[in-house]
């Protein structure tokens, strides 16, 4: 059986409005874009200097006379300018969630816009603060006690590009698993759980923080102890986010 067709003006409705979200939709994309090619274009001059700051915790604690080196030819510039595009992407993710906010946001309803308007600024902050702590105190104790088991007659230099790499990886693992409460609030909205649900989970919620960090940390036990004792606390902040942010009728019985 064939489908039935919708008359004309429905039709042209239909198609003027899908074309009137795409324009809108490119819109956005192209500021955000704009506006991340305008702050690397302004970091670009400031690049090694990004990367002596992100360096930092490992050169301090390198062995005397050891640094970092470039084992490929192009390193010592390509490096910096992906150190630059990393960090205007940082900047700039304020702005690009604004972009898509004003881009979905007319579709949602009230209690929908609600409870989104402070879960993407709680997401961003605590992404920000997962990088921030990975970088003043996990990297340092990541790095004391990898050059302290450097085995004799190891001489440890790291190449620049292979550091970014691992650094990045952190940040991400890091800014990632302290979304905890956000991710406790949005299950908690769809009806997955509740408070009483989320209260009695709590000992696999601290045995998963422990799985987690032992898989993404560095091998030592105080990076582990480092991510595992915040995502713990963050589960906690999260139940109380879900008393503050979603009432009991939404939550799962």
């Amino acid at each position: 059986m064939a489908a039935p067709e919708l008359p004309g003006p429905e039709l042209e409705g239909l198609q003027e409005g899908l074309f009137s979200h795409l324009i809108e939709l490119r819109s956005r994309l192209l500021k955000a874009v704009v506006t991340v090619l305008l702050v690397l274009l302004a970091l670009v001059p400031f690049a090694n200097h990004l990367y002596s700051e992100l360096a930092a915790p490992l050169v301090a604690r390198l062995p005397q006379g050891a640094h970092l080196i470039a084992t490929e030819v192009a390193s010592p510039f390509v490096t910096p300018l992906k150190l630059a595009f990393y960090t205007a992407l940082f900047i700039c993710m304020p702005m690009i969630l604004y972009q898509l906010w004003a881009f979905v946001s007319p579709g949602l309803y009230k209690h929908e816009k609600r409870l989104a308007r402070p879960l993407l600024v709680a997401a961003l902050f605590l992404f920000y603060l997962g990088c921030a702590f990975a970088y003043f105190l996990v990297l340092p104790a990541a790095f004391r006690f990898l050059t302290a088991v450097t085995p004799a007659g190891v001489e440890m230099m790291t190449d620049i590009t292979h550091y970014l790499d691992f650094v990045m990886l952190m940040f991400f693992a890091f800014g990632f698993c302290f979304e905890v409460p956000v991710a406790v609030v949005i299950l908690a909205a769809i009806g997955l759980v509740n408070i009483e649900k989320l209260k009695g989970a709590r000992r696999y919620a601290v045995v998963g923080a422990f799985a987690i960090a032992a898989f993404i940390t560095p091998p030592d036990i105080a990076s582990m102890i480092m991510l595992a004792v915040p995502m713990c606390l963050l589960y906690e902040l999260g139940i109380l986010a879900v008393r503050w942010l979603v009432p009991a009728k939404e939550a799962a019985p």
